[in-house]
């Protein structure tokens, strides 16, 4: 799987807190952004066809350059299968 755990880089010195992974969206936040289920978005990333990482919690984030990429005009579309 494409995911990664995800802690907190503040103590090391990442500003933000993502280790330079930038700005994280929930599954709630992608699945409005693509009319979609959050659970829609949570097998996207089981199946590989999104990043995910883990907050400490376990729950999923999804990198905001990625979903925005995914977005653009022209940019491949993730499928239904």
């Amino acid at each position: 799987m494409s995911a990664t755990t995800a802690h907190s880089g503040a103590e090391n010195g990442d500003p933000d807190g993502t280790d330079g992974l930038g700005p994280l969206l929930t599954p709630g936040e992608v699945a409005k952004m693509f009319h979609v289920n959050p659970r829609t978005v949570t097998r996207w990333a089981r199946s590989g066809k999104i990043t995910s990482v883990r907050t400490l919690g376990g729950h999923r984030r999804y990198l905001q350059r990625e979903i925005e990429a995914l977005l653009a005009p022209g940019a491949t579309t993730i499928g239904t299968n």
